[in-house]
């Protein structure tokens, strides 16, 4: 059989994620010092852990309701309000999901046709473009700078809308670059989507992870922007629980209820255990939040502190666990700095441009790893780059 031709052509055109190549080849090389991948090097909080073990204790091991446990979606909405001033019904606008990616997927699904174009900063996260091509958007690129702090500024934003436009991603705290946006400048974007109806999904995953006393904005937070918005969180990166497999999507409730329906056809439910342990999570976790933001904080001033001493100019990071230092001093593409330091020195970061083409000249260096493994990284890179020098 001729597979080539039976592969439908938007998942045959997906490409391979820049972030796991790298990881795949530093898992077999030995003494290797990965700082590529995005996840806590926290282990999930005993109280969370614990809850989940009650709950297998208990025999709750049987699906839950297509949008989450109700006391789940409560806890959810009660959590939104306390930390991010929204309000939301949980019988209505929450469904919890496996992953915020589910989440983003479901959104994606439910709102987008083929045509439809999809406003999406650059660089992201890997999943928005293949995810809105295999629906048969549009993916609309637009490329944040350092120079802006790789904010995505209002006349990028006006300069991006067609009548095709359906939905604009908004993806602050940023994986890769660490880059955060004000409320003063989620209002600047507001005041242009005003009399439009494109919808805005709003990843903010990393929304607890924000610093220099700083306090993350809701963008449905807004006047007038949460009927066009639906938001994505989790509990992967705020509460150390990426093998939970546990996110979840708020909105207005016509969209809610659609990608309930397609949730339902493709999942049935998240996970019942992860659910559980997850109402612990939000309830009594704030002070684990605040002892991971102070490590991670810690870890952030320590490697842009290093790289802009080494002579990579690094922007300073106001949200997520990432790092993101220029490396077009060395004249070499993101690729082959990445592949040469791997080789030569066993420390793997991830190529800027793994996430979109304004990712050149960069990579991303993730600070979710204690502080010896990130100062032995950074030890080989500096003699990676006197090695540069002398050879030049």
């Amino acid at each position: 059989m001729d597979y080539d031709k039976l592969i439908a052509p938007a998942a045959a055109a997906m490409r391979p994620s820049g972030i796991r190549k790298f990881f795949d080849l530093a898992a077999e090389m030995p003494d290797c010092i990965s700082l590529g991948v995005g996840e806590p090097d926290f282990k999930t909080p005993w109280t969370v852990r614990d809850a989940g073990i009650r709950s297998l204790e208990r025999g709750r091991t049987r699906y839950t309701a297509n949008a989450g446990l109700k006391e789940l979606r409560q806890e959810i909405c009660r959590y939104m309000k306390r930390r991010f001033e929204v309000d939301y019904d949980p019988m209505s606008q929450v469904l919890v999901t496996v992953g915020g990616s589910e989440a983003i997927d479901l959104c994606v699904r439910a709102l987008v046709q083929p045509g439809d174009e999809v406003i999406i900063p650059e660089p992201c996260f890997v999943c928005y473009e293949p995810i809105t091509s295999l629906t048969g958007g549009v993916p609309v690129h637009v490329a944040t700078r350092q120079e802006d702090d790789f904010r995505l500024l209002p006349e990028q934003l006006k300069a991006a809308i067609t009548p095709k436009t359906k939905l604009l991603i908004l993806p602050y705290p940023n994986n890769p670059t660490g880059a955060e946006m004000s409320r003063e400048d989620f209002e600047a974007l507001a005041k242009v989507l005003e009399g439009t109806d494109i919808m805005v999904l709003s990843d903010e995953i990393y929304g607890e992870l924000v610093y220099s006393g700083q306090q993350h904005s809701c963008f449905a937070s807004l006047p007038g922007m949460a009927e066009r918005t639906i938001v994505v969180n989790g509990f992967s990166k705020t509460y150390a629980m990426t093998g939970w497999r546990l996110g979840y999507a708020l909105g207005p409730a016509p969209i809610i209820k659609v990608m309930t329906k397609i949730h339902q056809s493709c999942i049935m439910s998240a996970p019942t255990t992860s659910q559980y342990a997850a109402m612990v999570a939000l309830r009594d976790c704030d002070e684990e939040i605040l002892r991971m933001r102070t490590e991670y904080d810690a870890r952030r001033r320590l490697l842009v502190h290093s790289f802009n001493e080494m002579g990579l100019s690094c922007f300073e990071p106001k949200g997520a666990f990432y790092v993101f230092p220029c490396i077009k001093s060395t004249g070499m593409t993101s690729q082959e700095f990445c592949e040469q330091l791997l080789r030569k020195k066993k420390v793997a970061l991830v190529p800027g441009d793994a996430f979109g083409a304004s990712g050149e000249g960069y990579c991303r260096v993730s600070y979710a790893y204690s502080v010896a493994h990130l100062e032995e990284a950074l030890k080989r890179i500096r003699e990676f780059l006197t090695e540069l020098k002398e050879n030049a």
